[in-house]
């Protein structure tokens, strides 16, 4: 069994492949303060829900956007499962071209996503993350990473909402009923959602129309996915695990 995790941070996300399948995953809030043994003790209650133990780990990948959680996450996973876990970042083989002016600067979630998309859905995708930022990257047919654009997330813009005004107040992130709302929560809901909708559908089109690629595929991932998967015109996969998966697979590359 392979232990992937991805480092946001919002959360992080532990996930054990077998045969290139995800036997099960959990999340733990981003805290940098969290030490290396809180970290083993959460992965080790994960794997007795699955009847493992840490001796049944073969291996283990991190794709980390969060320096400062890296020292206790690198050191629970030597301490408690005995395996050097592998790093996305510059200088791994990933099997994807990145053309950028700096790929030094491309976080590893983004290479484990376009990795993940070209591997397992094929390109030309593009890859929206809906995490702390939302990002749209454009991976072409042969698996190049050609681009990205950084969004604030929704999260990020639901809370600028309820902290930066004095009268709005805390909400839900969900799908709303409708797109006439009635109450103040309900038109915090609706506006965030249907603005989120209105974003993508116009930087989709706009990458579509400069890139002079019309036949893309569309993939959805990261924390808030599921609450725009039902946007069909817009999304056509949505797979909440790419990243993880992803790392999977530059693990494979590298081990």
């Amino acid at each position: 069994m392979i232990l992937s995790v991805d480092a946001g941070n919002s959360e992080i996300v532990f996930a054990l492949f077998k045969g290139g399948e995800v036997l099960g995953s959990f999340r733990l809030a981003a805290a940098p303060s969290r030490t290396s043994d809180e970290f083993g003790f959460a992965f080790i209650n994960f794997f007795k829900t699955l009847d493992m133990e840490p001796s049944d780990i073969e291996g283990a990948v991190i794709a980390s956007v969060v320096p400062n959680v890296m020292h206790s996450l690198v050191n629970s996973i030597r301490k408690y499962t005995n395996k050097e876990p592998v790093i996305v970042g510059p200088g791994i083989k990933t099997g994807i071209r990145l053309a950028t002016e700096n790929p030094k600067e491309i976080g590893a979630d983004l290479i484990s996503n376009a990795v993940g998309a070209a591997k397992l859905y094929g390109g030309p995708a593009i890859v929206i993350d809906f995490g702390t930022a939302t990002t749209y990257e454009l991976v072409l047919e042969d698996g190049t990473f050609r681009t990205v654009l950084i969004c604030p997330g929704v999260k990020i813009s639901a809370e600028a909402l309820f902290q930066g005004t004095a009268k709005l107040p805390e909400f839900e992130i969900k799908k709303p009923g409708t797109a006439i709302p009635k109450d103040t929560v309900s038109a915090l809901q609706a506006g965030l959602y249907f603005s989120t909708v209105g974003e993508a559908k116009f930087i989709v089109d706009a990458i579509k129309k400069e890139s002079g690629l019309s036949d893309v595929k569309v993939i959805a991932t990261g924390g808030f996915a599921s609450v725009f998967s039902g946007e069909k015109e817009l999304i056509d996969v949505t797979d909440t695990m790419l990243t993880l998966k992803g790392a999977y697979l530059i693990y494979e590359l590298n081990k």
